[in-house]
């Protein structure tokens, strides 16, 4: 059985300025996505596009601005809509309370994608090719952030076997009883696998659309899983079927990708 180190969530205290862990892995994400964004510029059909409608660091440049406000924006405002509607409902203005946390991925994957959108808009490029650019680029991002949930010592899993030699009590659960370590079994799915497999399947020539689809697949799929050892909101619990919100947002996720996946590999054009 493992202990959780409790990590000081301040990286560097600069007189009243405090640096925290979470925000240095947001930097990290945003700059793995910037570096692996400019080798995704030598993959097909990027690399052979000339012209007027040619690809640069520039568009990595403004993707990156746009996604970084898809992100924040759409992942506090989907918190607040997917988890606790009711209670920021009766206090709006704590919507606004970023630095007491609460973000959603789901919801700063809607922000992205309509980020994305005016981003494809004003270069007159089609939208799904837009995001099967950044589709590859996303996963380390994820990983970089579940880095953050394990040094802050929260989103712990569900309780676990006592001999399972892993097994980790996280004292800010308020037990001492072995839990899963689910923040590194979403780094390993959803960060590090996933970008494997997205990674090469994306090397090679693909129809619009279909690495849009792997990844929404991938994620919903790997998600999914993890959600099985993570423990649920205490205020939400577990939902209908068994399954908590996480695992229910994620539904839509696997629909969505493999109806794209299907619909793409049917397209007679790239």
């Amino acid at each position: 059985m493992l202990i959780h180190p409790e990590i000081n969530p301040v990286a560097l205290q600069l007189g009243p300025l405090a640096i925290h862990w979470y925000g240095l892995t947001y930097l990290a994400a945003f700059g793995l996505f910037f570096f692996l964004a400019t080798l995704r510029l030598r993959h097909q059909p990027y690399a052979s596009i000339t012209g007027a409608g040619a690809w640069s660091r520039r568009d990595i440049e403004d993707i990156l601005f746009l996604g970084v406000m898809g992100v924040v924006l759409g992942g506090r405002i989907g918190y607040c809509l997917f988890y606790k509607p009711g209670y920021y409902l009766s206090h709006p203005l704590e919507i606004f309370y970023v630095w007491q946390g609460g973000m959603s991925f789901h919801g700063g994957m809607l922000g992205v994608l309509v980020s994305q959108l005016w981003f494809a808009h004003s270069r007159k490029r089609p939208w799904l090719q837009v995001m099967d650019f950044i589709a590859p680029c996303v996963p380390t991002g994820l990983a970089a952030g579940r880095v953050g949930n394990f040094l802050n010592g929260e989103l712990w899993g569900r309780f676990s076997a006592p001999d399972l030699p892993w097994g980790m009590v996280f004292k800010n659960s308020g037990s001492l009883l072995p839990r899963h370590p689910s923040q590194v079994y979403q780094f390993l799915l959803e960060g590090l696998l996933l970008f494997v497999l997205l990674w090469l399947y994306a090397r090679k020539p693909r129809k619009i659309g279909q690495v849009s689809g792997a990844f929404l697949l991938g994620y919903g799929v790997f998600r999914f899983i993890a959600e099985f050892y993570r423990e649920p909101d205490n205020y939400l619990g577990i939902l209908a079927l068994g399954m908590s919100m996480g695992q229910w947002l994620c539904v839509p996720m696997i629909v969505a990708g493999t109806w794209l996946w299907v619909w793409a590999s049917k397209r007679t054009a790239n």
